[in-house]
């Protein structure tokens, strides 16, 4: 039983996403580990190659971390038979052209997300992999990180009965650039670049939506632009084309309701910077990223409505918090290992490019519903 070494084409590793948690917290901590064990007892270590636009920024990575191989000419990596994998953390405008170009090239695919600027050729690009054989997959990070890995845990156990409805809170302010720097680029704030926080947070409430409790079948949605001018990294004002908050409400199969704003433009006044609340007929609880905490049926308190005496009430104190249980890893991590099992061992791997499809779907359909201010109902997106 050999190792099996996997080439790695890493395209768009020098933004702070694809850098900090694709290259050094999962690919080079996979590699450095030793690699994913497979059923059989063998490993299969990533290898990765550098792709990228900027020689410096290559380079200085390269150098940084012991990578002997980086090139700002893709077609030279998709050319090269000894790279099984093309990864794709590039702006969303440049992803589509790049992931068509590995698939032709008979590469696996493992791509952030939106998969392409829209539903047609996010569901053109699944079609192409089916066609070409290749494994293919979409970064779903949330689903793997601890508050929600308890939510799921929380599901499965039938802890919360009938669920009624979700409501979750996303957001923080992003400063607009002039008197502080930016936290985000400004790229994220045009709509000709592919920015805008529907097209960014909508196929993310999709998959958990979707993995944590059931399909979305129905959207209304009003996104908006609250701060219309930005300045950009280089101190330039820019009119901001792109929305930077979205109110949401998704209708799920079984009649469950969820709600969700996502915003940045918004100041923080909760534990975690995402939140959602889950009401069943028999608990309820409040999961964020890393924390989750649980109220039952039995322990709930009996809150009276008086608004001529204060509250007295400590009703975050009457929560529970639901212990790990388990060791948590890192969320980008662990769905690459996954991922790699299933390329090498044939190992399950459901956040395919169609289940990318459907999030954009989601979204399309969120920025319609805006537009329109109507209902949007989705329809079955499959590759038939």
């Amino acid at each position: 039983m050999g190792d099996h070494v996997l080439g790695i084409a890493m395209n768009g590793v020098t933004g702070r996403m694809g850098y900090r948690q694709h290259l050094t917290r999962s690919v080079l901590a996979i590699r450095e580990a030793g690699g994913v064990v497979l059923p059989d007892g063998s490993r299969v270590v990533p290898e990765p190659v550098l792709v990228g636009r900027s020689e410096r920024k290559l380079r200085e990575i390269a150098s940084r971390h012991g990578i002997e191989r980086w090139t700002t000419d893709l077609d030279s990596v998709l050319s090269d038979d000894g790279i099984s994998v093309y990864f794709d953390a590039q702006i969303t405008s440049a992803r589509e052209e790049a992931v068509r170009a590995a698939i032709a090239a008979g590469k696996h695919v493992y791509t952030e997300k939106p998969t392409a600027n829209t539903l047609a050729a996010a569901l053109e690009l699944a079609k192409l992999a089916r066609a070409a054989g290749v494994k293919n997959g979409v970064v779903q990070d949330k689903l793997f990180l601890p508050g929600l890995l308890k939510l799921r845990r929380l599901v499965d156990a039938g802890f919360f009965g009938r669920i009624l409805s979700v409501r979750g809170e996303f957001g923080y302010w992003v400063f607009e650039g002039d008197w502080q720097e930016a936290q985000r680029p400004s790229w994220n704030y045009r709509t000709e670049d592919g920015g805008g926080i529907v097209l960014d947070m909508f196929p993310h409430w999709h998959y958990v939506l979707e993995h944590l409790f059931a399909p979305v079948r129905a959207v209304t949605a009003r996104a908006v632009t609250h701060i219309p001018e930005r300045v950009d990294e280089a101190g330039h004002p820019y009119a901001a084309t792109a929305d930077d908050a979205a109110y949401a409400v998704f209708e799920l199969d079984g009649g469950v309701v969820a709600q969700i704003n996502s915003s940045w433009t918004t100041r923080v006044n909760r534990d975690e910077l995402v939140e959602f609340q889950v009401d069943g007929t028999q608990g309820s609880a409040v999961a964020g990223l890393w924390n989750c905490r649980v109220q039952h049926r039995a322990m709930t308190p009996k809150p009276t409505w008086n608004p001529d005496l204060p509250t007295g009430e400590r009703y975050r104190a009457q929560w529970q918090e639901v212990p790990d249980n388990a060791e948590f890893g890192n969320g980008f991590k662990a769905q690459w290992e996954l991922f790699l099992r299933h390329v090498v061992a044939d190992e399950p791997f459901p956040h395919d490019l169609l289940s990318g499809a459907r999030g954009l779907q989601m979204a399309e359909a969120g920025l319609h519903s805006s537009r329109t201010g109507r209902r949007v109902e989705l329809e079955e997106v499959s590759l038939s």
